[in-house]
């Protein structure tokens, strides 16, 4: 490549034979015959490895100083676009590529030529076509004498492909950068590990972290200030596979206040489909969430049904408790769905993927609801054959409901107390005191009050599970939700029963507004479910309804007032028409309805119809 000066090579020697030579054959005294045996023996080591040589993919060459091509093999003659070795052999690197990539490729070999070191190039060539490849080159000098070099052995590949897949990966790349930059929401990617790949910068505004501090980490160990409730997301999709979307947190962050977001938890797949990670969408929802509970009333709060005024009162309230400790006592008639209210609790709140456990405290005498709620060691009684975890611990970081809180025995009553003040439980049989973390609340359809001024429920406990009371109004003064109501259990039976029943008659909706429902919403539920079971057709009538339906009396009442007070109406204004049409005579107007005129003084008098 013309270069101007000479430079020394490593001071290596090759270690010759007792002959002489680096390919000499057998040590033997003989004369010419010896001889051209061992040049016959030569050229045939030279043809082994000229067709070793060539079978290689990549181009195996050599080049002189000037730049010019000395040897190369047949990938090489591919590689530039040739059908022949011989017209490449004499090829100068200023001849197959523009006179800026020559230069760079120039002081690349000068570098080899200067330091003896061995270096990568990669450039652009101009085949005998016309197209363009590009080559990667690995140089290395050549010292013909051990000290000076003479010129270069190169292996040349072709990374074209390569190239334009590294480039369009970057294209790629930097376009999922871009909209990862613009995307609102925080966007955390993490490995099957929970250690943090990648984050958004939109990350800090949200969760307060910057994502350089988040890089590498477990996620439940980067610095923040929020409930970290997001990691039970993360590990729910982990564990499960599966996608989580539109969970509602209130984060509990110390310097956004009141600040919920949406949380969607994906599985992260390579191109593959195979599993690497999950992907964490964070959304900032409070703005929505105080418009919500400002200018929307809701239908619907988890799978609770109900647009009166009731219902939205208590949907706020549900909203209010979710991600608070607080003891809550729920009261209501049976049926109004007092379970339901508890689950909405826990399931909208900090401790939705912890457990949730219920326990029915009218169903168990005092001593089994004893061991059931706090557990019992081996021995403490007759069958106690192992020792057993009770439902408080069950519910450790989860959430314990009470059903018929109200029927528990005075000595239940004193234990639960010492539970809800101190958080600590004692297993039957066993006095050591053992600390629990469950969130507690309790339901009951008795008077807590009533019981409390009768001596059966001590008031202490009372007050202690009344921090928070959420009351429950019957079905019949929410009558207004019925039809919502009615809508859900057709949709939920239909998909029970496979069935595509459109709707319920005229007069079954009536009945269903007139009954009182002392079951409440469950009996409303059994009722279309009994009349789903004996409906085959496309609309439920009156006679799939069960008979207490079909003949109530309440109303049975209510339609003969409504029949009464129809016919009054007609007979007023009958009267008011004939006294119009007699000029106010009153004996005409009588003629006119055929009646006397005592029976249309009387009318007169009770509809006051001679204003």
């Amino acid at each position: 490549m013309a270069l101007e000066h000479k430079t020394n090579c490593d001071d290596r020697r090759t270690t010759e034979n007792a002959s002489g030579g680096v390919f000499a054959g057998p040590a033997n005294s003989g004369g010419r015959g010896v001889a051209a045996d061992n040049g016959a023996h030569l050229r045939e080591i030279i043809r082994n490895y000229r067709t070793i040589i060539d079978r290689v993919e990549d181009c195996v060459g050599q080049v002189d100083l000037e730049g010019n091509i000395v040897f190369t093999n047949k990938a090489g003659v591919r590689i530039w676009g040739f059908s022949d070795e011989s017209e490449i052999i004499g090829l100068n690197f200023r001849q197959y590529m523009d006179p800026e990539t020559a230069d760079i490729v120039y002081q690349a070999y000068h570098r080899v030529f200067r330091t003896g070191q061995p270096d990568k190039i990669t450039y652009e060539v101009i085949r005998r076509d016309g197209s363009r490849r590009v080559i990667e080159d690995s140089v290395a000098p050549i010292c013909a004498d051990g000290k000076h070099i003479t010129g270069f052995q190169t292996v040349s590949r072709d990374v074209t492909e390569r190239k334009q897949k590294e480039k369009e990966l970057a294209a790629h790349r930097s376009r999922l950068e871009a909209i990862f930059r613009s995307v609102k929401d925080a966007i955390i990617t993490v490995d099957s590990d929970m250690k943090v790949i990648e984050a958004n910068m939109n990350t800090e505004p949200i969760c307060g972290l910057a994502p350089s501090l988040m890089l590498g980490k477990p996620f439940s160990a980067c610095p923040g200030e929020c409930n970290r409730s997001c990691s039970d997301v993360l590990q729910q999709t982990l564990e499960k596979r599966e996608t989580v979307r539109e969970y509602r947190i209130d984060c509990g962050h110390q310097q956004r206040l009141k600040q919920q977001v949406s949380v969607t938890s994906s599985p992260l797949l390579d191109s593959d489909g195979n599993f690497m990670g999950a992907v964490l969408v964070i959304r900032d929802m409070t703005l929505l969430r105080n418009l919500e509970r400002e200018l929307r009333e809701r239908n619907q709060f988890q799978n609770i049904i109900g647009h009166s005024k009731k219902m939205q009162e208590i949907f706020r309230l549900l909203e209010d408790l979710a991600d608070l400790d607080t003891t809550v006592l729920i009261t209501g008639e049976s049926g109004t769905g007092k379970e339901l209210v508890a689950r909405a609790l826990h399931y909208s709140g900090l401790r939705a993927f912890k457990p949730f456990i219920s326990v029915n405290c009218s169903a168990l005498t005092e001593s089994l609801l004893e061991s059931e709620l706090f557990g019992h060691v081996k021995g403490a009684f007759t069958g106690a054959i192992r020792d057993r975890q009770g439902r408080f611990q069950a519910a450790e970081e989860g959430t314990i409901l009470l059903d018929e809180i109200g029927d528990i025995s005075p000595l239940l009553q004193l234990k639960l107390l010492r539970v809800l003040q101190e958080k600590t439980i004692e297993r039957v049989g066993e006095s050591v005191s053992r600390p629990v973390n469950a969130r507690v609340i309790a339901c009951t359809n008795r008077n807590l009050r009533d019981k409390c001024r009768s001596g059966e429920f001590r008031e202490d406990l009372y007050y202690r599970l009344k921090v928070v009371e959420i009351v429950l109004p019957p079905l019949r003064e929410r009558r207004e939700d019925l039809p919502l109501l009615i809508e859900h259990f057709r949709q939920t039976f239909n998909r029970r029963f496979n069935k595509s029943i459109a709707g319920f008659s005229d007069d079954v909706l009536d009945r269903f507004m007139d009954y009182p429902w002392p079951g409440n919403i469950r009996e409303l539920e059994h009722v279309i479910e009994h009349a789903f079971i004996l409906c085959h057709a496309d609309v439920i009538a009156g006679e799939h309804l069960p008979p207490e339906i079909r003949i109530c009396p309440e109303a049975e009442e209510k339609q003969a007032a409504d029949d009464i007070g129809c016919a009054a109406r007609d007979r007023y204004a009958k009267t008011v028409d004939a006294l119009a049409k007699a000029g106010g005579n009153k004996a005409k107007a009588a003629r006119l309805l055929g009646i006397d005129r005592r029976t249309l003084y009387r009318r007169i008098e009770k509809y006051n119809a001679s204003r």
